[in-house]
């Protein structure tokens, strides 16, 4: 017995079993980094994805916001005047035209308007600076 526990004794100071635990940690160290790595992923995931539903939740705010107000009177009030040029009863309408010599809606300037002929773009350019 005594060759047999001398045997195990050169083993546990051999080379080879340093090798065997050097390889272990290296395993066991490589485990714990890539476990910590994937944890660190998660809770930057987690982070972003809390960040994202703050946002979506102040949208969701804002949106239900505005969707009141469009539901109230008041949103159909403004759109009535605004798209059909609705008053309200006893209310009085102004209309005002924009000042000016004599503008049309269209651009036009003094009702001068250039016929469209088979004359050239040229000609039609030329009548419509000189016309002023």
């Amino acid at each position: 017995m005594s060759q047999n526990s001398n045997g195990w004794s050169q083993f546990f100071y051999s080379k080879i079993f340093l090798f065997i635990i050097l390889v272990g940690i290296f395993f066991v160290g490589f485990a714990f980094l890539r476990s910590y790595y994937q944890d660190y992923q998660v809770k930057q995931e987690i982070e972003r994805l809390k960040s994202e539903a703050d946002t979506l939740e102040s949208k969701k705010i804002e949106t239900l916001e505005i969707l009141k107000y469009v539901q109230s009177s008041d949103f159909a009030e403004q759109k009535a005047r605004m798209e059909f040029n609705m008053s309200k009863p006893g209310e009085q309408v102004a209309i005002v035209k924009s000042g000016g010599s004599g503008e049309i809606g269209n651009g036009q300037v003094d009702n001068i308007v250039v016929e469209s002929s088979n004359v050239s773009n040229f000609i039609k350019w030329w009548n419509f600076f000189t016309a002023y």
